[in-house]
């Protein structure tokens, strides 16, 4: 029999009790288990934008301020602008990845792009060799700008191209030694680190790659069969560390620590060019550019485009440089305030930097629609 008090059944009153301090331990439960997902690390890591430097301009050593760039034998001349390259923040790595809740949160975001951790730290690569490679990446890049640089402005010089290390287990360990220098591939002659990875990369990994080397004085050919690299970006290599070697006819110091890969070449070589010549190449313009640079002018294609585009907003560049490889990735996200145009070769951004410092016709280049 059920007992009622003031109208209301107790039993019926007991059970909706129940039921509610049910509903409310199954909402704290799947709460605490989406706060528990939310800081779990997650195999993503988050690309952003990262700090920005004037070629033009100086940069902090040692407490004291120095031009990024020095010609300290040749003359050199005043300029107006900025002309700056960028750079991309990337938080997380195989030991400390980022949460869900930073990855959502990241997504949510234009500026920021969320990235498989794989394809930034492929697996089978430690920690350190990437270092080196990117330390590595950024010596060619400098070396490749100031080629390209003085072959823009008509200056002779000479290179050689040389193996700093095999790779531990790679195509090349037991076949090439460190300071062996590679004359040609496939008995076309190479001179630059973008001619040999090019040549490679044609050649492919079904067949063995013919290399010209000089080892002690000596020269001899070897055959090494290149593989695939780790990561999405798969390309055909032979396992070294590779630099290029040049007898430049003066000295041009690059001052940048911290900072590794080749994707500042293109920039290093415009503020060459912009401190060798009178005036200024882009009349006193705020530009900002990325891409990696051969030295035969090649500009090519680098990583975190889009970051390095809101990077170049933040700093507050009127003129962005692209390399055509990567217009693409800024489809329907190029802001109203900034002009971004599409580069090939070294003469193409220089074409680009001369209109704007002439206020001439800019609809006549070439852009990233």
């Amino acid at each position: 029999m059920s007992l009622f008090t003031d109208g209301v059944d107790v039993d019926h009153e007991s059970a909706r009790s129940r039921s509610r301090r049910v509903g409310w331990l199954l909402l704290a439960v799947t709460l605490f288990g989406v706060l528990g997902m939310a800081v779990l690390p997650s195999p993503y890591v988050i690309e952003r934008p990262g700090p920005v430097f004037d070629t033009l301009g100086s940069v902090t050593v040692d407490g004291e301020e120095v031009p990024l760039i020095t010609i300290p034998d040749e003359p050199t001349y005043p300029t107006e602008g900025s002309l700056s390259l960028l750079t991309v923040n990337v938080l997380g790595n195989p030991e400390t990845r980022p949460s869900w809740f930073e990855v959502a949160r990241a997504w949510l975001d234009p500026q920021q792009s969320v990235v498989p951790l794989e394809s930034v730290f492929p697996p089978g690569v430690s920690t350190e060799d990437r270092r080196e490679q990117s330390r590595v990446d950024m010596e060619n890049s400098q070396q490749e700008a100031i080629a390209a640089a003085l072959r823009a402005i008509g200056e002779p010089y000479e290179s050689v191209l040389y193996v700093v290390e095999p790779q531990e287990g790679g195509a090349s360990e037991g076949i090439l030694e460190a300071d062996d220098v590679i004359v040609s591939v496939n008995g076309e002659a190479v001179r630059d680190v973008t001619a040999l990875r090019a040549a490679i990369a044609e050649n492919g990994t079904t067949t063995p790659v013919s290399l010209g080397i000089e080892r002690d004085g000596q020269e001899r050919t070897v055959e090494v069969t290149p593989r695939f690299s780790e990561g999405p970006d798969a390309v055909p290599v032979i396992g070294i560390l590779v630099a290029g070697e040049y007898e430049f006819p003066f000295d041009v110091d690059i001052e940048l620590s911290n900072v590794g890969g080749p994707s500042a070449g293109m920039m290093f070589a415009l503020g060459i060019i912009d401190k060798l010549t009178p005036g200024s190449l882009a009349g006193g313009a705020e530009v900002a550019g990325t891409g990696t640079i051969a030295a035969d002018g090649t500009v090519g294609p680098i990583g975190g485009i889009v970051q390095k585009m809101y990077g170049a907003i933040d700093a507050g560049a009127e003129v962005f440089l692209s390399p055509s490889e990567n217009c693409g990735e800024l489809a329907g996200s190029i802001p109203d305030e900034l002009e971004v145009f599409r580069v090939a070769t070294l003469d193409d951004a220089i074409e680009v930097l001369q209109t704007v410092a002439d206020e001439g016709d800019l609809s006549a280049l070439p852009r990233c629609e």
